[in-house]
């Protein structure tokens, strides 16, 4: 491939992940390596060079990590938290050698022995160790000076991206690695920090914020649920203050009119639109048996707002609780 379309990819690719708000995670992390080059130019090969957000090529500009000449050599990055990688960019060095990196294997991991090597420095792993887990990537060639575009098939859960050069008398040199993806999810109900509003109140007892109390009582007059009057289309939504990536959105239904919800359309975006319209949807609710939760799958959907909406239905729109699952997007 020639360099003007790789320099067009890789722009390409950087406002593809600008848009999806994915920011590169090495920048924020730490470095290490098994064991830095010695010598007159061991100044230029620390292993904070490749996470140092610059792509530059040449070892000698200093922005290049460098091993010492040892067996498996390894470099790695810790992210500091749990993320979902998506993508991993590799910069390759320019000025010499660029077979050395022929042959790397990749790994994501959640913690530092899921490759069942030793975390100092100075250590090498053992190539029958490093294929405990399966790697997400093998680097077969890069061209000198070039960056070669590693995107998973599906997100890969870890807060350590190691890459592992097995053999004998092997160097490991890097001039960037760059890794996108968003934060793990928690398990953390994030409804319950944002803030809730509805297209109207039917009475004191019933305020939008009572979806997301925190509290399962289904009884519309424990005071815990939210109701609307019985308008056109009503709605009701979250705002989560930033965007998230939704992976599944739970509600519970009301015992006393369990039908009020048949047909409404769950939607998840970045408009603060009314109606919710302008938002893709997640799902749509046939049916929530009365005083029972049901768990939407929303696969991950981009958005700030939650949106639940009755379209063409004049109803009560009546929510016991909301609860949304995901992820915070940097």
């Amino acid at each position: 491939m020639k360099t003007g379309s790789v320099l067009l990819l890789l722009v390409f690719l950087g406002t593809c992940l600008a848009d999806q708000h994915y920011q590169n995670l090495a920048l924020r992390g730490t470095a290490t390596q098994s064991q830095r080059l010695r010598g007159k130019t061991d100044v230029f090969g620390a292993a904070y060079n490749a996470i140092d957000g610059n792509r530059e090529a040449r070892f000698t500009a200093g922005s290049c990590s460098h091993t010492a000449k040892m067996t498996n050599p390894w470099w790695r990055v810790d992210l500091l938290d749990s993320y979902m990688v998506l993508t991993i960019i590799i910069t390759n060095r320019g000025d010499c050698c660029a077979d050395r990196l022929n042959g790397a294997e990749i790994y994501v991991t959640k913690n530092l022995h899921s490759i069942g090597y030793s975390a100092y420095e100075g250590h090498s792993i053992p190539a029958y160790q490093s294929r405990i887990n399966p790697q997400v990537a093998v680097i077969t060639y890069i061209p000198a000076g070039r960056s070669h575009i590693i995107t998973l098939k599906k997100p890969v859960e870890g807060r350590f991206v190691t890459v592992v050069l097995p053999g004998y008398e092997r160097i490991l040199s890097l001039c960037e690695v760059e890794v996108y993806g968003y934060r793990a999810p928690t398990g953390f109900n994030l409804a319950v920090l944002g803030k809730a509003s509805q297209s109207s109140l039917y009475s004191y007892q019933c305020d939008a914020y009572h979806a997301i109390d925190g509290r399962h009582t289904t009884t519309w007059g424990e005071g815990s649920c939210s109701c609307t009057k019985s308008t056109l289309s009503p709605w009701w939504q979250l705002d989560l203050g930033k965007t998230h990536k939704v992976n599944s959105v739970k509600i519970t239904n009301t015992k006393t009119y369990p039908k009020y919800l048949d047909g409404a359309e769950i939607r998840i975006g970045k408009s603060p639109a009314q109606t919710g319209t302008n938002n893709p949807r997640c799902a749509v609710i046939s049916h929530i048996p009365a005083g029972f939760s049901q768990t939407f799958d929303c696969k991950g959907m981009d958005g700030r707002y939650i949106i639940i909406v009755a379209p063409g239905k004049t109803v009560y729109l009546t929510l016991c609780e909301v609860e949304v699952y995901g992820s915070v997007l940097d």
